[in-house]
């Protein structure tokens, strides 16, 4: 294979940017990139426009020999070099105590857990693993989802549902029975009301055939409920140094209003001014201590974000949310 930066951004990580090499009729190969035919015949033999430091090949079918100023490179022998994957828990929602029930490790206030997705490139078959699918996991303010784990369940639970519908598909099943047999493992396997399941199922379906892994849709769904802070791009996949897949680091939090107040708050605190939110490859995403909490001054805070999503919730939305609920939960104990 082989890379090129096409559109002078510094990688080659956009589609048309990799390429499969050629084989040329000597039995080596020639980076389909940027070819031109050299100039010449046969007999006087044949010369490379961009220059002499590039060979000229003629294809192994047959025809005008080319060069290319892009080089091909065996993935088997200079493997692709990925950055690993950043495996953050978060903090767990409870503790070791001591006999008076006092926690005794530290406390963390809206505490998140650091995560990337994956935009378009090579590693992904050029699908957008960041895409926004709309809120999939529920706030749960006061309800039935209470943890950082709880929400990591739900969206593993998305996710488990995907392969089963891989799975069905892979055996000959519909796109229809594919999607029935991931909704019935989303229902089995985590709280129906913790989440939108229609969303999650074309959401799950998207997501079927992509290039995308685990945390790229785990991100997608906490990002897409406004669940998650981006720190920023870097690159994640490299071949001969050249980029060819980028990742988005996030700080992803348990509840929109989490994500809000640790975005509203970190300015106010000293502790947070040298750190920020960590590099992109390394989001930094703790919570605040109890001491940090006490501190921030909230009528300083914009939370007209969240104000307005509570406000928009009318009796009716709730009545229908109550019955969708009740409709879920029915789903999960019939015989």
């Amino acid at each position: 294979m082989c890379a090129a930066d096409l559109n002078g951004n510094g990688d080659a990580s956009e589609a048309g940017e990799t390429a499969s090499c050629t084989l040329a009729a000597d039995a080596t190969w020639q980076c389909p990139l940027q070819t031109v035919a050299c100039t010449g015949d046969a007999t006087a033999g044949y010369s490379c426009p961009l220059g002499t430091s590039y060979a000229c090949k003629a294809p192994a079918s047959g025809g005008t020999p080319t060069c290319s100023p892009n080089a091909c490179t065996d993935p088997v022998a200079t493997p692709i070099e990925d950055e690993p994957v950043t495996d953050d828990p978060g903090v767990p929602a409870d503790g070791a105590v001591d006999t008076t029930g006092a926690c005794l490790g530290n406390i963390e206030i809206f505490s998140g857990r650091a995560m990337r997705c994956r935009p378009p490139g090579l590693k992904t078959t050029f699908s957008n693993c960041c895409k926004d699918k709309g809120k999939i996991v529920k706030d749960g303010m006061g309800g039935s989802i209470s943890s950082i784990g709880t929400k990591i369940a739900v969206t593993k639970g998305v996710f488990t549902g995907m392969k089963a519908a891989y799975t069905a598909f892979k055996a000959g099943a519909t796109a229809s029975q594919a999607a029935s047999a991931g909704a019935n493992a989303i229902i089995v396997g985590i709280d129906p009301t913790s989440i939108a399941i229609s969303l999650a199922i074309n959401f799950m379906m998207d997501f079927l055939l992509s290039g995308c892994d685990q945390q790229d849709m785990e991100v997608g769904m906490l990002k897409g409920s406004g669940m998650c802070h981006e720190v920023g791009s870097y690159c994640s996949s490299k071949i001969l140094g050249i980029c060819i897949q980028k990742s988005r680091g996030h700080c992803c939090f348990n509840t929109k209003l989490g994500r809000i107040i640790q975005e509203q708050g970190r300015p106010q605190l000293k502790s947070f001014n040298g750190m920020g939110w960590g590099t992109p490859k390394n989001p930094y995403c703790r919570g605040f201590t109890p001491e940090e909490f006490q501190a921030l001054d909230f009528s300083k805070m914009d939370l007209s974000e969240y104000y307005a999503e509570v406000e928009a919730r009318t009796q009716s939305d709730i009545q229908i949310d109550m019955k969708g609920k009740i409709d879920a939960y029915m789903q999960t104990i019939k015989p």
